[in-house]
């Protein structure tokens, strides 16, 4: 268990990088980052850094987990797709605050780990699938918020498709190898309004399934 001390640390860090959300923070001090980081990293949870996980990818920064959270609005009776489970941590904070949450990668063995987490954890609300994620998820579409962890040059179009009138999706936008920033999308009975948030940076989106074990 994460001691009361470190966890002090932890929810100054988040308010002082701009995640204010009550909500969201409730949510963070819940879920424990420690069980989604395996290896010589584990003691390094409670920093506000990305760490690297299996299968070359990364778990963000909470910070970052947080902001992207907030910016999302999530209300109690939505149902989130989440592009890029990684390690889970993400997909377990917003469990904490919409009704049902479909996350999904390309890497099997991400998806498999994350569900384990899922299990000890006791989500029961979080669903994970392996699949190429840029298409989003037809059968359980649409969505209330969608909230994109890779990537893309431009918001993928299947994934607008898939947002309800009224909805929010999240998600970086820019080149891998240069600046990338934080884009917030909003379906309207008119069409889509764009913010930019921030600057970030995240691994692209890379369409199909990944071959590994």
């Amino acid at each position: 268990m994460i001691d009361a001390e470190l966890k002090m640390q932890f929810l100054y860090a988040l308010r002082s990088r701009g995640v204010t959300n009550s909500a969201v923070l409730t949510a963070m001090e819940q879920i424990d980052r420690a069980p989604f980081i395996k290896g010589y990293f584990a003691e390094r949870a409670y920093e506000d850094m990305p760490l690297p996980i299996a299968c070359g990818q990364t778990i963000s920064q909470p910070s970052v987990v947080g902001l992207m959270t907030q910016a999302l609005d999530i209300n109690p009776r939505d149902t989130v797709l989440e592009v890029g489970t990684g390690s889970g941590y993400q997909a377990a904070i917003l469990s904490h605050l919409a009704r049902r949450v479909y996350t999904v990668d390309r890497h099997s063995r991400l998806v498999r780990e994350a569900r384990e987490v899922f299990d000890r954890l006791g989500l029961t609300n979080v669903t994970a699938f392996t699949a190429d994620g840029s298409f989003g998820l037809p059968d359980q579409a649409p969505f209330d918020r969608i909230l994109v962890t890779a990537a893309a040059e431009d918001p993928p179009g299947p994934l607008l498709s898939q947002l309800k009138v009224g909805g929010i999706m999240v998600l970086p936008v820019g080149q891998s190898d240069a600046v990338q920033h934080l884009i917030r999308v909003r379906r309207t009975d008119q069409g889509l309004d764009y913010d930019e948030l921030r600057a970030v940076r995240f691994v692209p989106l890379v369409e199909g399934v990944a071959r590994d074990a």
